[in-house]
This record gives C-alpha cells, structure tokens and sequence, in this order.
C-alpha cells in the first residue's frame, strides 16, 4: 500500500512531474506511462492513491446489498440519491442497506441527496392510448400554457404560466432533452400562448422537460416537493451532502442554509448545481455562499450552446479552486457504459479533461444507477483518474493556488497560510504524509485545495466531518477518533497503525497540521514517525464507521 503520491515518470531524461521548471501541460508524460500496463487493482490502481473522487449514482442496477457492496470495492466515495425519482420509503431502504454495507466494509461513504428543482414539462395527449405524438419539419405548433389541455401534433400543453411572457419570436424552445428544437414565431399573452414552427421531424411523448435557452425563468429554486425532501428525509436520515438544482444566485443558497439550520440540519453541507446562464452570470454570489458546486452539464448544454460548455466547465471550475470550494463534474461522463462494457475514447478523455481543469470529483449517473456494467463504469473511472493525475505538477499547482488567490483576495487567511506552509514543506522536507487534526473537516479542505504532492489524512472526531471530508475532499482521507483532548497519544496511536499496516516506516518525515481544536489556536510542524502505540482512540468498530488497517485510505488498499 502506498500513500505517496504519482510516481515519477520512468526515463531518467523525462521532466518530472514535481519540477518547478515552466513546462507546456503533458511534459511530465514518457512513452513508458502509455506502455505501462494496467494495474489489476483499481483501488490501489497502479502504485499510487487515488486522489479524485468518484460520486455514483445509486438506482435498480445496483441498489442491493451485493451491488452497493461491488461499487464500494470498486471505488465508489459518494453515493447520490436521486430525488426526481422514487419516494422516501424507497430511498430510505436503500439508504439502510447502503449503511449497513459500508458499516461491514469499513467504508466511510457519503450520501448526497440531490433535489429534483423546478421543473417546465409538455402535457398530456387527447385519446386513449395515445402516448407519442409525430411531429414533422415546417409544421406550426401551438404552445398552451393551460395545463389541463390535452394535446395533439398541432397544440400541447406546458406547465410554465408565464411561457408567453417570458419568450420572444426568434428564440428558441428545446423539448425531450433537445430532440426536438422549436422557433417562436409569436407570442399571445392574453391567451397564454406561443406560436412555434417545428424544426425537425421527432416523435415524442408525454410530460417531457423543456427548456427555455436565455430565459430567466420565474419559478422558485426549491418547491414544496425538494422542502420535503430535504426536511423529512435528508436531514432525518442524517445525509451529508444536499445537492440543489437549478441554483440560479447566492440568495437561492442562504435560503436552503436557513432551512436547513431551523430544521436542525445545519451539519450538512450545500452543494449548488449550475444547470443556466443565470447560475453562471451569478456564479460569484453563489460560490461565496456555497459550501461546493456541480458542473451539471445536462441541462446546462441545453441552456447554453454545446460548444461552449467546455468553457464554462474550466470557468466554474478554476473559481471553486480559487476559493477552496469542492466541485464536482457531472452528467454523460461515461455515458455509452449505460448499455456496454467498455466506454469510448471522446468520454476518457472527458473524464481526465476534468482531473486537469481541476476537479474534486467525477460522477456517475445512469452509468450506475440503470446499467448493467456500473462496476465496470467506476474501474474505468477510477483507472482514468489514476492515470490523468499521474501526469500533473504538483509543484506547479501549489503555487498556481497560492498566486490566483493572493491576486484574487491579496492575501491568505492565517488558516490558508498555514495550511499552505504545509504543503510547502512537504515538499522541502519530503514528506510521505500530512497528517490534519480537525473537528469539522476545515482545515482539511484548506490543505486539499492546495494540492499537494501527497496523501492527506484527517483525524477527525465527528462521523459527519469524516464522511464530508472523505467524500468530496481531494486527496483526502479520514480516520474516526473518540476526541482530539490528548492529540500526542492520538498521533502515537496513528503511527503506530501506518507501521503496523507497512503504510509508512518508522523515521519516516509526516507533517502534522491543526485546527482550531478545543480552543487551541492553529499549528503545523515536522515529525518523525514513532513505532507509536496503541491508546484505543482510534473508533475500529463503532456503530458508524469501521477502522481496517489495510484500507485506511478509504478507497485505496
């Protein structure tokens, strides 16, 4: 097992990737990384951690006990519920299954509730039996906002009131995921409705979602259905993570916060999907407010033009990294494993594409949620990560942090100079480890977004914080503890386990970094590691969460 981060590359006239020359991205890459085989253990995918996380989606595929068991072993750090299906019986017996398989496992995964959000559909259709409709190129259609109409080829129902009000002629309306692409030709508000010519020939069925390209829609952020959801199910059942869709500014995410905190889940922590132009023209308001963002590509290549969603990937991403926040990249990463073994070229190069704007993490959707190959889906996954953060400069990084955010903000936080130091002087001294003392994750996710060049290991005395932390944060991993009030025997304690495992040697150099912790202030030094010993601080066994030695990396044997 090794916690060290990539390898160097295998020619001895190769730039390594830690070189603090300038080099044009792809220098640190040799013949010989191409040609190196596979390893036949993803978790440990070739002789290195996996620093990126993997978030799955969980569905019929793989919602039994044995399917939530292959995707933890495959590598698996987030478990997303989607919310626009299913009710809460259901995802609370899988949610069940899902804890008792990760208490068996010793795995520390998080649950991501992600919300359905507001939603524009087409109506139902006129006739029994009728549940498609043909629509042909040039033909004229009718929009009606009275939802009650049945429709036909030539008028259907959509559930947006204000539709007439809210397009102009010229602009574009995209159905069924874009499969069918309307014109406005006219708009009668009194009669609530648009005159539109149909620009290509498609069948379609009911209630399918639409989008309004450009458009500021004027729907609430969360309905009563999402309140619900996050009130009675997410925060009872104790979910880490709520993922918002269709977050549009940064007061969308004060009023989830406040719902949340006077519904006793202030614990949990917001993730704000940016699915419009307008998430993205208030992008700034919302990263302030938000504890992490998902790039949800989706419906944000059906609000802006497919050519430029790219742009606003590395956009949204670049942002998160300037202020420290987790982001996830989302939707049709692996889309063709829905239905085969073996994904295409274009979407592994999608996936690390990702790990080199700088993502936090990838996901998974229907790829595990309805296929058949969702384990096969998270081996390529994983091995793709492995593979694209092997050809990083972790060294250039660093310091591409530190630059953008001085320029950004003019300075560091004591937190995130401290937390940068560290880092630094992993580097200087060598270190095989950092090792961060937290009692809610923070100062973990200060020296995640710096990057190092090695593993970083939270001790953390709350199971909420180290599933957050183990979840999302990259290159972190956390160990459950009963308390930091004695952090020499806990240290002690955790030497004595990396020795015990061969993870680490004694004499060995770690950085030892800390919170703010029972009224301490922060602090950061060098140590070697000790032979150590056992105090019993370490929580192997608890209710929540099993400590094994040999997977102490959460995700990595």
């Amino acid at each position: 097992s090794s916690i060290r981060g990539p390898t160097a590359p295998l020619t001895m006239a190769s730039i390594s990737n830690t070189s603090s020359l300038p080099q044009l991205q792809g220098s640190y890459i040799t013949l010989d990384h191409v040609k190196k085989p596979l390893s036949d253990d993803v978790l440990g995918t070739q002789d290195y951690g996996r620093r990126t996380k993997i978030v799955c989606t969980i569905g019929p595929a793989c919602w039994s006990e044995e399917g939530l068991a292959t995707l933890m072993d495959a590598g698996m750090n987030v478990a997303r519920f989607n919310f626009s299906h299913g009710d809460h019986e259901g995802h609370g017996k899988t949610l069940a299954r899902l804890r008792k398989v990760a208490g068996e496992k010793g795995r520390n995964i998080a649950v991501l509730l992600d919300t359905k959000g507001p939603e524009i559909r087409t109506g139902f259709f006129a006739g029994d039996g009728v549940d498609k409709i043909h629509l042909e190129k040039n033909k004229e259609i009718v929009l009606t906002s009275d939802y009650t109409y049945l429709g036909d080829k030539t008028k259907i129902a959509c559930s947006y009131a204000k539709l007439a009000s809210s397009v102009d002629p010229g602009q574009e309306i995209l159905i069924a995921d874009g499969s069918l692409v309307l014109t406005v030709l006219e708009c009668d508000e009194p009669q609530g409705e648009v005159r539109c010519r149909i620009m290509n020939d498609v069948s379609i069925g009911e209630r399918k979602n639409m989008n309004l390209p450009g458009v500021e829609v004027d729907l609430p952020t969360f309905t009563e259905k999402d309140k619900d959801d996050i009130v009675n199910f997410g925060i009872k059942q104790k979910v880490e993570f709520i993922a918002a869709s269709f977050v549009r500014t940064g007061t969308d995410v004060k009023n989830l916060r406040r719902l949340l905190q006077e519904n006793g889940g202030s614990r949990i922590k917001i993730i704000s999907k940016i699915e419009n132009l307008q998430g993205l023209q208030y992008y700034q308001d919302i990263l302030k407010q938000t504890d992490a963002i998902m790039v949800a590509r989706g419906d944000l290549g059906m609000e802006i033009p497919p050519a430029k969603v790219f742009l606003a990937q590395k956009y949204m991403i670049r942002g998160a990294n300037i202020e420290g926040k987790p982001v996830i990249t989302a939707t049709q990463m692996l889309e063709s494993m829905v239905s085969n073994p073996r994904p295409t070229r274009a979407e592994c190069s999608d996936v690390a594409n990702a790990v080199f704007d700088g993502t936090d993490a990838v996901m998974l959707s229907g790829e595990t949620a309805n296929g058949p190959f969702f384990k096969e889906a998270v081996d390529v996954m994983a091995r793709t990560v492995c593979e694209a953060e092997q050809s990083r400069n972790y060294n250039h990084m660093f310091r591409a942090v530190v630059n953008s955010t001085v320029a950004k903000h003019g300075k560091l936080t004591k937190g995130e100079s401290i937390a940068s130091s560290a880092v630094k002087a992993s580097v200087d001294v060598k270190a095989k480890l950092i090792i961060v003392l937290s009692e809610t994750g923070k100062m973990a996710n200060y020296v995640a977004r710096f990057r190092p060049g090695v593993s970083i290991m939270c001790i953390c005395p709350t199971i909420t914080a180290c599933r957050q932390a183990s979840g999302l944060l990259c290159g972190v991993h956390t160990i459950l503890v009963d308390n930091l009030n004695r952090t020499e025997e806990v240290l002690d304690e955790v030497y004595y386990e990396l020795v015990k495992s061969k993870t680490l040697q004694v004499g060995d150099l770690v950085c030892i970094v800390g919170g703010r912790m029972s009224g301490q202030g922060e602090m950061m030094k060098i140590v070697k590691v000790t032979e150590g010993q056992s105090y019993g601080h370490i929580l192997k066994d608890s209710d929540e969460f099993f400590y094994n030695p040999s997977m102490f990396l959460s995700y990595a044997k």
